[in-house]
């Protein structure tokens, strides 16, 4: 029987969910399972491990029944996971605490704790900002606090660790992945001798470091059957959400910058060897032996938005509301936001970081917000690529993904700030297809990433307005003149 398909798995903060592909990128089917997060006391970002666990094998299991394949058809799985989760984890691979997500923040003390001149040695060894999102942070919280679960744990492990440990047996974590903790050098691809000790944990309780296609085989009998697949089917460690939401849509030669915005926001590029930006504004991670990926990510995007329309209490659509926004001119008549309600990474790394508006008059209305709120997102992206481009030059071609792209007002507001043209893929499953073909390399079945361009669905490019993006250059330079960090 033919095995023409190849199954992409993405761990995200939202969600488990899996996409079954052909060989050339088209969409068999896909199976999605949303994952519960708690908030035990203010600041604290937690998950439950076993639900996602078991979220990940129904996920599967969906896909594979909405495809209606048989376990022979399936020739791999790739993994994409979510950065900077954090499990303590005993000798048998059982979790002694819920996974620590990215926006968990008790360790902002731990965080702000640093010297700036800690903050560097520590950030040109690392290539990641300090931070209260990083595992490294939150390993001094566990270990300042005497935090239960870290003084008994055999491990300390990403979510997808903890799947791979629980599934087959091997303790194994990818470049991308380690370097997101915050305790790896992405220049050497070891772990970082000074970090690991600042956060008093051995070596040994972290896992081997592995390039992206490593194979894992031998999967558990049991996993396998409640997934629906066979148990000798190979499973691809991947990379990490960001880098595999990149290489998915296409974003991986120089110059190609991917620009992804949901809850939350990201820009982010790929670079032959390992490039530190030394003002700390942008991350720096591993991703293969030959690439790195340079980066930033905001915690402002659609959530600045949602929380305008809840605040106003609109009961529109959500592409209606956005849609207002048409109804005012570029510049939001003179309203600037910056948008850091919910504090922020990249480029400020900021944790304590409040949002403002200026420029307030009695004529605003709710158009003029809808429109201020969508631009000061747009330019704070904009302002991560100007740090981008400084360390890896001007990019030639901006890539787009993530629930914004579905506006065709916001990506021609995109457009029209970075002055270039936007290209947007038919698929939104960019992090899975990446990690499908990176499966695909490792398997054989496709020789490089890079062949990937030939297996991506591109729509006609938004083009920039030149008039409009002088005027957005002005308003720019206005909102980096107010901005009060």
């Amino acid at each position: 029987m033919s095995s023409d398909y190849i199954i992409g798995l993405d761990l995200g903060t939202t969600s488990a969910k899996a996409v079954i592909f052909h060989l050339n990128g088209k969409v068999k089917s896909e199976g999605e399972r949303l994952i519960t997060t708690n908030y035990p006391e203010p600041g604290w970002v937690e998950q439950d491990p076993y639900e996602i666990e078991s979220l990940a094998i129904k996920a599967i299991r969906d896909a594979m029944e909405n495809a209606k394949l048989s376990k022979e058809e399936v020739n791999a799985i790739g993994i994409s996971c979510a950065m900077h989760s954090l499990i303590c984890v005993d000798q048998d691979g059982n979790p002694l605490s819920n996974a620590l997500i990215w926006s968990d923040g008790r360790s902002s003390q731990q965080a702000e704790r640093f010297t700036e001149q800690e903050r560097q040695e520590l950030f040109l060894k690392t290539g990641v900002p300090i931070h209260p999102m990083t595992p490294f942070t939150k390993l001094l919280w566990m270990k300042e606090t005497g935090f239960e679960a870290y003084r008994q744990a055999a491990y300390f492990m990403s979510v997808k660790e903890f799947l791979l440990f629980r599934w087959f047996g091997e303790r194994v974590v990818d470049y991308s992945m380690a370097s997101a903790t915050g305790l790896f050098n992405p220049t050497i691809l070891k772990w970082d001798e000074t970090a690991v000790e600042l956060a008093s944990v051995d070596e040994n309780q972290l896992s081997k470091v592995v390039p992206p296609t490593y194979i894992l085989n031998g999967l558990d009998k049991n996993v396998a059957n409640n997934m629906g697949l066979l148990p000798d089917i190979p499973m691809v460690i991947g990379a990490a959400d960001g880098q595999l939401a990149n290489l998915g849509i296409g974003a991986i030669l120089p110059g190609e910058v991917a620009i992804t915005v949901g809850t939350s926001g990201a820009v982010r590029q790929f670079s032959k060897g390992v490039r530190i930006n030394e003002k700390r504004e942008t991350f720096s991670y591993a991703f293969s032996d030959e690439y790195s990926i340079i980066g930033g990510p905001s915690n402002n995007g659609g959530i600045a938005l949602q929380w305008l329309k809840d605040l106003l209490n609109n009961q529109d659509s959500y592409s209606d509301f956005i849609a207002m926004a048409g109804q005012v001119a570029p510049g939001a008549d003179g309203i600037i936001f910056h948008p850091y309600i919910n504090g922020e990474r990249a480029p400020i790394w900021n944790q304590r970081a409040t949002g403002n508006f200026s420029g307030l008059s009695i004529t605003h209305k709710q158009e003029h917000f809808i429109r201020a709120v969508l631009e000061g997102i747009t330019f704070n992206l904009y302002q991560i690529e100007r740090a981008l481009s400084r360390l890896a030059g001007e990019p030639s071609k901006i890539y787009v993904n993530g629930g914004l792209a579905r506006s065709p007002l916001w990506l021609q507001m995109l457009a029209d700030i970075f002055g270039k043209e936007v290209y947007v893929a038919e698929t939104h499953h960019s992090s899975a297809w990446g990690a499908a073909w990176t499966a695909l390399v490792a398997i054989g079945k496709a020789n490089s990433f890079d062949e990937i361009k030939d297996n991506i669905l591109l729509g006609e490019p938004i083009v920039p307005n030149a008039e409009t993006h002088v005027t957005y250059q002005n308003i720019y330079k206005e909102y980096i003149k107010r901005s009060r960090v």
